[in-house]
């Protein structure tokens, strides 16, 4: 090994141990964590868009059925999937809170109909019905478990990211902050949006 060629050799395997101390590493692997975790998230989200076309043909069948709840529904839902969910999206920090909007928009949609549906007996009578309505629970469930693992990935990261001198690896690798969802009750992130399944209360005389 002639001398050009050892010092080359010292010289990678002193900056592997260089950014092996500077978190490189770890950034390697909070990153591929945290794509993975947004990727479940859109997977849940993508669950529970696909819902909603039999969720809305089972309401038409009643005819009385509030139309301005229908409605709001079927425009949530378009308005959360008109938004390309591209793995950059969390690189973008507008984006991503306009994906976040949208995706509360469809959750406030449909919990609301869901309470609606209440004050309707044969709707609730109806099997294919009541099946969507224990699927949509299930989601939500799965979209906050989802939701609540993205978060402590992107936390980890982002607390890796603003540390000295990791901070250093990141400035020189590119590695900037990632977009986490936000609520104003940091409370409810631990729970779904509520889907009453009980029967009204008889209402007194």
């Amino acid at each position: 090994m002639t001398i050009k060629r050892l010092f080359g050799f010292i010289a990678t395997v002193a900056t592997a141990l260089a950014l092996t101390g500077c978190g490189y590493n770890q950034f390697q692997q909070l990153d591929e964590q945290s794509k993975a975790a947004w990727s479940e998230v859109l997977n849940q989200y993508q669950r529970r868009a696909d819902l909603v076309p039999n969720i809305v043909a089972s309401v038409k069948g009643e005819a009385s059925f509030e139309q301005d709840t229908l409605t709001k529904v079927i425009e949530a839902r378009s308005k959360a999937t008109s938004i390309q969910a591209t793995p950059d999206l969390v690189n973008n920090p507008e984006a991503f809170n306009k994906f976040q909007q949208a995706q509360g928009e469809l959750s406030s949609a449909l919990s609301r109909l869901m309470v609606v549906s209440e004050r309707y007996p044969d709707l609730k009578a109806n099997q294919a019905f009541r099946d969507l309505r224990v699927t949509l629970e299930g989601t939500e469930n799965r979209i906050t478990v989802a939701r609540n693992r993205y978060i402590q990935t992107v936390q980890e990261y982002n607390v890796l990211a603003r540390s000295f001198p990791n901070n250093l690896t990141a400035m020189v690798m590119g590695y900037k902050p990632k977009a986490n969802f936000t609520v104003q009750n940091e409370a409810e992130i631990s729970k779904p949006p509520v889907v009453d399944f009980s029967a009204p209360a008889a209402s007194k005389p």
